[in-house]
């Protein structure tokens, strides 16, 4: 089992910003790694992801305004958050998977390893 660790969500006035992490104890250099997050009422969604054959997602709601970067030595990705919206409004989650089939960046959320999130809240 490999757990992970999300930190530095908090509420935000709208237009600000808020870098996101997700740390593991383990070497997730190989690994695919996906920011998902879910809004009360509202289906979860893939906000951000990297998978290194691949490349980087991005949900179009957030293009422009946040960006995914990792540093392996730290083993740890972020998500920095710029611009924030109220509909930006969620619970965060990292989810992590090392090989799966597919071309997609995002890992697979339910078969991933994942964290137990941090919430985001933008209003004024």
């Amino acid at each position: 089992q490999v757990q992970l660790v999300e930190s530095g969500g908090g509420q935000v006035q709208p237009g600000g910003s808020l870098r996101l992490s997700c740390t593991a104890v383990i070497n997730l250099s190989y690994y695919a790694i996906g920011w998902f997050r879910q809004a009360p009422g509202k289906e979860r969604e893939a906000v951000s992801c990297v998978r290194n054959e691949i490349g980087t997602h991005y949900a179009d709601s957030v293009k422009g305004r946040f960006t995914i970067s990792r540093d392996d030595a730290k083993n740890t990705v972020y998500l920095q958050m710029n611009d924030l919206k109220p509909e930006d409004t969620a619970d965060y989650y990292c989810a992590a998977r090392r090989a799966f089939s597919g071309g997609s960046s995002c890992p697979p959320y339910e078969s991933s390893y994942r964290g137990q999130g941090t919430r985001v809240t933008v209003s004024s």
